[in-house]
C-alpha cells in the first residue's frame, strides 16, 4: 500500500473515528478512575514504530533505557513487516509483532491479527512514537493497554482521551531525544545513546579495504530527499577519477533497482558496484561499517552508518538536520531555504516535488567535503567531525499531560 493511501486512509477513516471515540474514553475515564502511576516495575512493555527503519534505530536508546529500568520486562516492538530484519540486530527486544502494509487486504488483515495477538497479551506499557498517524493512535486505543503513551501536537488534540499519558513533541529536538522523553516518563535514570548495530556478515571483506559507500535512494515516506540522479553521476565519476584504487557501492533495496541502474547505464566501470537488492539486513550494516566513507540522502542508511560511527556526508533538505542529523561522524550538508523543512506538514509539499532545497546542493561542493573528510581521516584515524551538532537538554521532564482512562 502506498503512502497515498496510507494518508488517505488516516485522514478520512482513522481520524473520525479517533474524533468520536475519543470522547467516550474519556467519559470512561472519568467513571472508572484507573491508577495510572507509571513509577513501577511492569511486566510488559510494547513500543511501536511502524515506519522508518531510521527512525527505528534512533529509537534504540529508549529501548536500551527501558531494558535497564526493567531487567525481566516482555519488549515487544510493532511495526511493519519490512522492519523485522532491522529488529532482529536490537537484543533488547524479546518480541516483534508487525503489520504487512503491502495492500490494502493484507494490511487490513494483518493489523486485526496484531491487534488480536496484543490484546491477549494486554501490555502495562503502549508507547507509540508515531507522532502524525491517526491509525497509529487507533491501534494504540484498540490494545486495551493499560497505559498508553503518545506524543501532542496542537494538531492532535483530539487524542487527548485515547492516551493516558500525551508528551509534547519538540520538532526542534533530535529525534532520539524526543523518544528518550517517553523514557523519562517511564522514570528511566539510565539515559543511553544510539544502540551500536552488531553484524556478522563477512560480505565487506569481498569488495576489498578501500571503499565508499553511497546511497542514491529515499523511500517512498518522502521521495523529496533524493539528490538528482545526475548530482549522484557525477561525484561518483570524480571519485573514480580522484582515487584510481577506490571501489564505489551503491546500496538500496530491491524497491530502488531500477533507480540505481540508471547510474550503471552511464558509468560503466568495474570499480562501481551495484549491491541494490542484494545485501541483507547483516550485509549492509558491515559494509557500511567498514566504509571509509559514505555519502547519502537523508534515510534509513544512513541512520545505519550513524549508529556503526562511519564517516557521512549527509544530504538534507524536506527535513530537518537539527531533527535527524544528530552524529559526531556526519558532515551535514543543508540549504536552508524558507519552506524547508516541510516533509511532516505537508501531502504535497510547498514546491510540489520540485524539491529546490536538494538541487541547492552543488557536485563541487560535495566533492570539496568528500577531499576534507579523507585529508582529516588520513591525518587522524579517530576522525570525528568537527562541525558537529551539540545539542544539550535538562534531564527533567517537560510538557507531560495526563489524559484519558
Amino acid at each position: 500500500m502506498n503512502v497515498k493511501n496510507q494518508i488517505l486512509i488516516d485522514k478520512y477513516i482513522a481520524k473520525p473515528i479517533a474524533y468520536f471515540l475519543n470522547f467516550i474514553v474519556q467519559i470512561l475515564g472519568q467513571i472508572l478512575r484507573i491508577n495510572h502511576d507509571l513509577d513501577k516495575s511492569f511486566e510488559t512493555i510494547a513500543v511501536c514504530k511502524f515506519k522508518g527503519m531510521g527512525s527505528i534505530i534512533q529509537a534504540t536508546p529508549l529501548l536500551n533505557s527501558i531494558r535497564k529500568k526493567h531487567p525481566n520486562a516482555t519488549i515487544i516492538f510493532v511495526t511493519s513487516k519490512s522492519n523485522t530484519k532491522i529488529l532482529e540486530h536490537l537484543p533488547m527486544i524479546d518480541q516483534v509483532i508487525t503489520v504487512n502494509d503491502k495492500g490494502l487486504v493484507n494490511f487490513s488483515i494483518s493489523a486485526i491479527k496484531a491487534l488480536i495477538k496484543l490484546i491477549k497479551i494486554r501490555p502495562d506499557v503502549y508507547i507509540d512514537l508515531e507522532i502524525y498517524s491517526d491509525f497509529s493512535t487507533l491501534f494504540t486505543l484498540f490494545t486495551l493497554s493499560k497505559n498508553r503513551l503518545g506524543f501532542y501536537l496542537r494538531s492532535s488534540s483530539f487524542r487527548t482521551g485515547i492516551y493516558t499519558h500525551m508528551m509534547f513533541f519538540n520538532p526542534k529536538a533530535p529525534i532520539s531525544k524526543v523518544y528518550l522523553q517517553m523514557a523519562k516518563l517511564l522514570y528511566c535514570d539510565d539515559i543511553s545513546e544510539i544502540y551500536p548495530l552488531k553484524y556478522k556478515s563477512k560480505f565487506y571483506k569481498s569488495i576489498g579495504k578501500e571503499y565508499i559507500v553511497i546511497n542514491p535512494n529515499a523511500s517512498d515516506l518522502r521521495i523529496e530527499r533524493r539528490w538528482d540522479i545526475k548530482n549522484f553521476i557525477k561525484i561518483i565519476e570524480l571519485l573514480l577519477v580522484e582515487y584510481s584504487d577506490l571501489k564505489i557501492v551503491i546500496v538500496g533495496s530491491k524497491d530502488e533497482l531500477d533507480y540505481t541502474k540508471e547510474i550503471e547505464k552511464i558509468i560503466k566501470n568495474e570499480r562501481l558496484i551495484n549491491s541494490t537488492g542484494k545485501l541483507t539486513i547483516d550485509d549492509l550494516i558491515g559494509v557500511i561499517a567498514n566504509a571509509k566513507l559514505m555519502l547519502s540522502n537523508d534515510t534509513g542508511p544512513m541512520h545505519i552508518a550513524f549508529s556503526t560511527e562511519t564517516p557521512i556526508i549527509c544530504l538534507f533538505g524536506p527535513c530537518s538536520p537539527d531533527q535527524y542529523g544528530l552524529s559526531e561522524k556526519a558532515h551535514i550538508i543543508y540549504k536552508p531555504v524558507y519552506c524547508s523543512p516541510c516533509v511532516h506538514d505537508f501531502t504535497t509539499p510547498p514546491c510540489n516535488g520540485e524539491n529546490i532545497c536538494m538541487k541547492l546542493i552543488q557536485v563541487g561542493e560535495v566533492y570539496s567535503v568528500f577531499k576534507k573528510i579523507n585529508f582529516e581521516i588520513h591525518q587522524n584515524p579517530k576522525f570525528t567531525n568537527s562541525n558537529k551538532l551539540i545539542y544539550s537538554y535538562n534531564d527533567n521532564t517537560l510538557g507531560i499531560l495526563k489524559t484519558g482512562f
